[in-house]
């Protein structure tokens, strides 16, 4: 019998088992494992899916910000074990986890992945076009869902006529270093050129 709880420090072996099981090594290049690497994920939000004592399924969520002052979480990586795919299981980590967030009263959430699959789960790109990741990511496949009306609505893409972007950037806060999701930067400022170097056209 497959059950979903909360991860055990008994557990973390065979989760980092599963995980390069899954994805190999490419997962460590990623740009979401960036916002993850060397910390803790969110108190009370990370989960197993077990058949006995055998870990077949993770699913983890991590503190971070989707703009000024809006905190959010970043889901992932889920995955589950090659020999139990399409029993559910992933559904079932997914459920666990969107009902844990809400209950603990958090407001969004975020991942990279696929609409195809996560859209069944009320994800979509439609609030995230204009977020951008430090390192190589789809724009297409970041996704995000509220919890709470409006709580991506920081993070829609700007009006034509603004002169500020988004960027992913990372900023001390009182528990350490966490990363903040796409806070309002301005663009870089060309340096001009000097009147030495200036071309002349007539």
């Amino acid at each position: 019998m497959i059950t979903i709880r909360e991860e055990l420090p008994s557990d973390i072996a065979g989760r980092e088992a599963l995980l390069d099981a899954a994805f190999d090594n490419t997962r460590f290049a990623k740009a979401a494992e960036r916002l993850r690497e060397d910390r803790l994920p969110a108190e009370g939000l990370s989960f197993v899916a077990c058949d006995g004592a055998c870990v077949v399924g993770t699913n983890r969520l991590w503190n971070i910000m989707a703009g000024p002052n809006r905190q959010a979480l970043l889901l992932g990586p889920l995955a589950v074990a090659s020999d139990r795919r399409n029993r559910g299981i992933g559904t079932r980590l997914m459920h666990h986890a969107l009902g844990a967030a809400r209950r603990l009263g958090h407001r969004a959430i975020l991942l990279v992945g696929d609409a195809s699959y996560y859209g069944r789960f009320a994800f979509t790109a439609e609030k995230t076009n204009a977020l951008w990741l430090s390192g190589p990511f789809e724009q297409h496949r970041l996704l995000g869902r509220e919890l709470v009306p409006s709580a991506l609505h920081c993070a829609r893409r700007p009006q034509p006529s603004s002169s500020r972007s988004l960027r992913m950037e990372i900023i001390p806060k009182p528990f350490g270093w966490y990363p903040v999701f796409l806070s309002w930067i301005s663009p870089p400022v060309r340096p001009r050129r000097s009147a030495t170097k200036r071309c002349r056209r007539d």
